[in-house]
């Protein structure tokens, strides 16, 4: 479960907590992360970083003595920090002869399979140059709430390792393990150093908000850990400052909370499982049952439709599945319950007479597919 010697492609996410010290970044652990990832890259691993700590490098240079608020003060304080922040990592990397280079991302990125495409390309280039990549969510331009996109960048991690197929995603944080209760209430509270399946309940108990700077929690750690798992990368969750965390890590070390896949998809029903839903299809159990038999989605079991959306969209399926529809929700508004002989007529003979086809389908818990 922990020998990494054949994980050649690493994702490491580091959180704001972790990286930021005083009212800046902490020169001294961003050499520490140089010095390991130098140590993987020669060893002939591949390495990606996720960082945070944009707005709260931006909010020490203005000396604010809480995360601020206000939408316009955060986008000014991650305007602020993130040259900043990769001043530091620039510097620290260079001393081993390694080259970075900033990726800035924002959720309709990810979402747009277009764009979403061309950032995989982008990454796998600097990769195969061996230039390692360090994303961030670019929160100065970001159309979404800041912090809700990404949480803290833990959900970004999850989407990046998921999409570039890496197989070990590495999530430093102030956070020493999954414990199987609340280590802050509770004493006796225990750490779990291994789980084979994240539970509705084990989400129930994870608490929510982080430290002072920063925006994540165990619960979106949890989330981001079922992301990276569909794509069937193995996920560490560690204390960032434990010393030599990330070689420890690679070495077999029994540090944190390991989580183990339990399915892997394809990188296009990843993209799929992983995309805003611009609307809802309702439909009968006889559909149900028929793609949870790998069968294609047809209008004659729709039952209703919710919301405005195009063909070629990512949509729900009831309340568990995401599916790409090949039907505008306007025709299967007029579609809906009608037989494939009549969408032909509707439609057209050149005109495709399913909703969705079996690989465009995909559930979001895998406990209800048919293995």
């Amino acid at each position: 479960m922990r020998n990494f010697e054949k994980a050649k492609r690493i994702v490491i996410k580091i959180g704001t907590s972790t990286l930021t010290k005083d009212s800046g970044v902490n020169t001294a652990y961003v050499s520490k992360i140089a010095r390991q990832v130098s140590s993987l890259l020669a060893a002939g691993k591949q390495v990606v970083i996720i960082t945070s700590g944009a707005i709260g490098m931006g909010a020490g240079q203005l000396k604010l003595v809480s995360r601020p608020k206000e939408m316009n003060m955060k986008q000014a304080c991650a305007a602020i920090g993130q040259p900043l922040l990769m001043a530091e990592y620039r510097k620290a990397f260079l001393r081993y002869n390694i080259i970075v280079a900033q990726v800035l991302l924002t959720a309709e990125v990810l979402s747009n399979r277009k764009t979403y495409l061309n950032l995989r390309n982008s990454i796998e280039a600097l990769i195969n140059i061996g230039v390692v990549p360090i994303l961030n969510e670019n929160d100065s331009i970001s159309t979404a709430e800041i912090g809700t996109a990404f949480g803290d960048n833990d959900k970004l991690s999850a989407l990046v390792a998921s999409k570039i197929d890496a197989d070990l995603l590495i999530m430093l944080s102030d956070i020493d393990a999954l414990y199987d209760k609340n280590p802050r209430e509770f004493p006796d509270a225990k750490p779990i150093p291994t789980v084979f399946e994240i539970t509705e309940s084990i989400l129930k108990s994870a608490g929510d908000k982080g430290s002072i700077h920063s925006t994540g929690g165990m619960k979106t750690k949890l989330e981001a850990a079922k992301i990276a798992s569909n794509a069937g990368c193995r996920i560490v969750l560690a204390n960032g400052q434990e010393k030599d965390v990330i070689a420890r890590i690679i070495n077999g070390e029994v540090i944190g909370t390991i989580f183990l896949p339990k399915r892997k998809l394809s990188n296009r029903k990843r993209w799929i499982l992983n995309s805003a839903a611009t609307g809802t299809i309702f439909i009968d159990a006889g559909a149900m049952q028929a793609i949870r038999n790998n069968k294609s989605l047809l209008p004659s079991g729709v039952t209703n439709v919710k919301g405005s959306f195009n063909a070629g969209d990512v949509v729900m399926i009831n309340d568990n599945v995401k599916a790409v529809t090949s039907i505008t929700s306007a025709q299967l508004k007029e579609l809906a319950g009608k037989h494939s002989r009549e969408i032909k007529k509707l439609l057209g003979p050149e005109h495709r007479d399913v909703v969705a086809i079996p690989e465009d389908i995909v559930f979001i818990d895998p406990g209800t597919e048919v293995k």
